[in-house]
């Protein structure tokens, strides 16, 4: 069984960064695409940002230009990037691998952005 495991979340200050990593418990074959959702109380998921297999990204419109979504292959580690962030961006986020045959999610990580 695959663990995803994130890491990176925190409280920070509107306008400040953070970075989320999420690393997968062993290699992971066949990938499809890793992105990362989130959560915000009383909210659905929904997509942040995710990677395919060839490479090219997707943004949700609420963070294009602040988000950036990258992977390393080597260690089945997918990373975001998160820049100039804003209150509305508090959520808990999770890190998401699709597979052809499983579909993998880690346990979340909180990111609070408030002065």
């Amino acid at each position: 069984q695959v663990q995803l495991v994130e890491s990176g979340g925190g409280l920070v200050q509107p306008g400040g960064s953070l970075r989320l990593s999420c690393a997968a418990s062993r290699i992971i074959y066949s990938i499809s695409r890793m992105g990362w959702y989130r959560q915000a109380p009383g909210k659905s998921r929904e997509l942040v940002a995710v990677i395919i297999s060839g490479g090219s990204t997707n943004y949700a419109e609420s963070v294009k230009g602040r988000f950036t979504i990258s992977r390393d292959n080597a260690q089945n580690t997918v990373f975001l990037q998160m820049n100039s962030l804003k209150p509305e961006d508090t959520a808990v986020y999770y890190c998401n691998v699709l597979t052809v045959k499983y579909d993998y999610w880690g346990q979340g990580t909180q990111v609070t952005v408030s002065s």
